[in-house]
């Protein structure tokens, strides 16, 4: 039976978490004490030194020798149930509504809750320190080394798709036989990458992904503190260190020359015959307009992002879409500048004879690097899917771009630093000396506060507490703290969790949306409305509805 004591160290366990939340909060709404660019500068503090240092802290005082395998079982089974249930939802409806965007979202709302930030303090305050505590720290190690990193595999699976439907929507991908990606590049989903496609003789394509060549000519000239466009007030987007500074003006995409060989993809993917191929090849000349780019490249816009879930380090990503234009397009060019408007709407097509009908030519479709793309296969026009490169080939390009986001990551060194001190720690019994441990306790104490106050700062930013609208946001909290509690309540139980472990268990799956899955969705763009209202308005209401099932599970 819970008895009024038990609330109250429930209370005075959470209710802190919520007074750092409400002052950062009214110092930036009520008081005016913060500005934006402070604002970000805390952000920045918290993402690459106390939620890190946090993590290491929690991680490193775990036995690793004393974990409750049962416990997290449990906990890996109900990710793996949803998982399997929007893989099963997603192949019967055979439509949009459930693809892959959803599927993320779905999963990151049901499954992945703030269990450090908050988890800990409410989960000690209920249950206990040395059960309760010792389990959630556990359920952080396999969120920062797995579930994380199976989220950062989706989104780049998802930018990968999009980004080779959009380069080759002819057929050449089934061609593919290797990616290669300059080391700039640290993910598939910026908007100022380019594709050069090299064909060899026996049909096989090798793409290289690099970064446009106006962007790199845009960081030169921002490298050497060139001021030649008019400023405007830089403005905070992001959660947890993610900045976004821009330097803008209006414009219209510039397009941008390619490698890639139309002519001998065609004849490659028969798509074309030898005589169609020749006469498009001759249309082009086989050149881009330079010196039309170079003119329009003064119209450009600059973003530059700091993203602490990235990249400790500055990192510059495009604001606009990925460019990707084949060489023969001087047919359309050739009009001057109504052609030049013509590419710089929205949606376009190229065409054989450049008035942008449709004549069975190739579709060059605009694809907004912050933009929900088209993630289900084109039809080629006769009903059947654009092919995807071999998935050997794919998985090894997701791969690559999902180890580049994590060593850039400082919560994944914090977390395997961590993970491999308690293994030597416990193992041999060595204690960390106190020189290091007090340098280390005087940030990570500070961590807790400092991540609360930095949500409150974040929610003070937002036009919106419910950014993605009245139904959504009902939707998204059914999905958080009914779906994911019952199904980990069918799972636990399923492996045999009873009594105390088993109300845990459910507890944690009440807790309010974590943080690290919304900084993703707005990096990626990936309904970031929706996980921004899970994260806000999600920690509102978290406190009573996790009050309410404590009650309920003690009766």
């Amino acid at each position: 039976m819970i008895t009024a004591l038990d609330l109250y160290h429930v209370l005075t366990a959470v209710v802190p978490l919520y007074v750092a939340m409400t002052l950062a909060y009214g110092s930036v709404r009520w008081w005016r004490i913060f500005t934006p660019d402070q604002c970000s500068g805390i952000n920045r503090f918290v993402a690459l030194f106390a939620v890190p240092l946090l993590s290491f802290h929690f991680i490193s005082t775990n036995n690793p020798f004393q974990m409750n395998l049962r416990f997290l079982a449990a906990d890996t089974l109900q990710k793996l149930i949803v998982l399997a249930l929007l893989f099963l939802a997603s192949r019967l409806a055979r439509s949009s509504v459930l693809n892959l965007d959803w599927s993320i979202t779905l999963f990151s709302l049901s499954t992945l809750p703030n269990t450090l930030v908050m988890g800990i303090p409410l989960l000690r305050g209920m249950y206990g320190a040395d059960s309760a505590g010792t389990l959630m720290v556990q359920v952080v190690v396999l969120q920062c080394i797995i579930w994380y990193t199976l989220m950062l595999f989706l989104f780049e699976y998802r930018a990968a798709r999009a980004l080779v439907m959009d380069q080759f929507p002819d057929g050449a991908a089934a061609s593919i036989v290797s990616f290669r990606v300059d080391s700039d590049v640290v993910s598939l989903a910026k908007g100022d990458l380019e594709a050069d496609a090299q064909v060899a003789e026996d049909g096989r394509v090798r793409v290289t992904v690099r970064k446009s060549t106006s962007s790199r000519s845009e960081a030169a000239c921002s490298h050497s503190h060139s001021h030649s466009m008019s400023m405007q007030q830089p403005r905070v987007s992001n959660l947890s260190g993610v900045e976004i500074y821009s330097l803008q003006s209006s414009r219209n995409p510039t397009p941008r020359g390619s490698s890639f060989n139309h002519a001998e993809f065609f004849n490659i993917a028969g798509a074309k015959g030898a005589a169609a191929a020749d006469e498009e090849k001759g249309a082009a000349g086989g050149h881009s307009p330079q010196p039309h780019a170079q003119a329009a490249k003064r119209k450009d816009l600059h973003m530059f992002v700091w993203s602490s879930s990235a990249s400790p380090v500055s990192e510059r990503a495009g604001g606009g879409a990925v460019h990707v234009f084949g060489a023969d397009h001087g047919d359309a060019l050739a009009k001057g500048t109504q052609a030049y408007d013509e590419y710089g709407r929205d949606d376009f097509s190229r065409t054989k004879n450049g008035n942008g009908a449709d004549k069975g030519g190739p579709t060059l479709s605009k694809l907004g690097s912050n933009s929900t793309a088209q993630l289900y296969p084109k039809d080629d026009g006769e009903g059947r899917p654009v092919a995807m490169p071999p998935a050997s080939v794919m998985t090894r390009l997701i791969l690559i771009m999902v180890w580049r986001k994590l060593i850039r990551n400082p919560n994944t060194y914090s977390s395997l630093i961590g993970v491999i001190w308690s293994l030597v720690s416990y193992r041999w019994g060595i204690e960390m000396p106190a020189i290091i441990a007090r340098s280390i306790s005087i940030l990570s104490d500070a961590g807790l506060g400092m991540a609360m106050f930095s949500l409150g700062l974040f929610m003070a930013l937002q036009p919106r507490i419910i950014a993605c609208g009245n139904k959504l946001a009902a939707f998204a909290m059914a999905v958080r703290f009914l779906m994911g509690p019952a199904v980990m309540a069918a799972a636990s139980i399923a492996v045999g969790l009873r009594g105390v472990l088993l109300h845990i268990a459910i507890v944690q799956a009440a807790l309010p949306q974590g943080i690290v899955p919304f900084v993703f969705a707005k990096e990626y763009n990936v309904h970031p409305d929706i996980l921004s209202t899970a994260v806000i308005f999600g920690m509102l209401i978290a406190l009573p509805i996790t009050l309410v099932y404590y009650i309920l599970l003690g009766l």
